[in-house]
């Protein structure tokens, strides 16, 4: 088995710590790698350094291994340091590179800050998805968050609730609906996905009585892609989509914005959730928190999305083959 690569992420986060802990609990079950400067590990971590990708699996029974990029400076826990940015991003885009390149299965990223990038390197994009997708030449990928309980996929994302309406267009459904639909065959076996989709509006618009889109918009592009061989149900009214008993009924649900898709899974298993960005032409997946500042080096997070993220990837690699 390839090695998965992890990016260190925001090095005065809690992703380095993280990571050595998703380590010490995957290091008898698969390979990984991480990219990043060994000086921003946890005190007493065992680590190698790792010249090759292809070495870690020796490497990753008794040390942690380790692609060494030197970044300027320390790591303090809880303050970013802009001068970080630059290894920061290099660390991702050397992660793209040996999935790519075929040296590592699959890349999972740590969480990063945002405002240190553009602080420091003037980093252009909103987040880890844009960037990977620039590195993919793509205009567009899907996020996904997954648990084993729920499949979620936002049609919008970081935008403000005002501007949802506007932001679906039949254009971005279908393609969304299309991406998703590939990524659950390609990356996770599924020959026949089932997918449900929310509608904007309560009760997905009450007949029109509470709201048009599921009328003017959702529906048809539905009707469409089920045409074309889809199994797909909706527009339904997302507060009864999310009970044990109707997720049983479909494997991934399309929502129309962020915290309508966000809510149930993060009710149903806030530390076990994983981040997976769908339609990009290698495997990436990210734990589904934040850099987490005000706990970082104090030995209390919890590495139990970090551990779910580098499962997810190595099963996504092995589906993809």
């Amino acid at each position: 088995m390839k090695p998965v690569a992890i990016s260190c992420g925001e090095p005065a986060g809690i992703g380095p710590e993280i990571a050595v802990a998703a380590w010490r609990e995957l290091k008898g079950e698969l390979p990984l790698i991480w990219i990043g400067d060994p000086a921003h590990l946890p005190a007493g971590t065992p680590f190698q350094p790792v010249g090759k990708a292809e070495n870690a699996k020796s490497v990753c029974a008794h040390a942690f291994p380790v692609m060494v990029r030197n970044f300027v400076g320390p790591a303090t826990p809880g303050i970013a340091n802009p001068a970080h940015a630059k290894g920061v991003i290099d660390a991702i885009s050397t992660g793209v590179e040996l999935v790519v390149n075929g040296q590592a299965s699959a890349l999972c990223t740590a969480p990063i800050h945002k405002a240190a990038l553009i602080d420091g390197a003037g980093f252009e994009y909103p987040g880890h998805t844009e960037y990977l997708a620039a590195l993919a030449d793509l205009d567009r990928v899907v996020m996904m968050l997954a648990c084993d309980a729920l499949r979620v996929v936002p049609a919008t994302i970081h935008i403000p609730l005002a501007e949802v309406p506007s932001q679906l267009t039949p254009a971005l459904l279908t393609e969304t609906l299309q991406i998703t639909h590939a990524a659950l065959q390609r990356d996770f076996g599924i020959a026949n996905p089932r997918i449900a989709v929310a509608g904007l509006n309560p009760h997905a618009g009450e007949g029109g009585k509470m709201g048009t889109q599921e009328i003017d918009i959702i529906s048809p592009v539905l009707s469409t892609l089920r045409l074309q061989g889809m199994d797909i149900v909706g527009p339904l009214s997302a507060d009864t989509m999310f009970h044990a008993a109707a997720r049983a009924n479909y494997d991934v649900a399309l929502c129309m914005y962020h915290d309508q898709a966000l809510i149930p899974i993060k009710t149903l298993d806030f530390s076990g959730g994983v981040n997976v960005t769908l339609g990009l032409p290698f495997i990436r997946t990210s734990p589904d928190h934040g850099t987490a500042f005000d706990i970082a080096g104090k030995g209390e997070a919890d590495a139990t999305s970090m551990v779910a993220a580098i499962r997810m990837a190595a099963e996504m690699a092995a589906t993809r083959g």
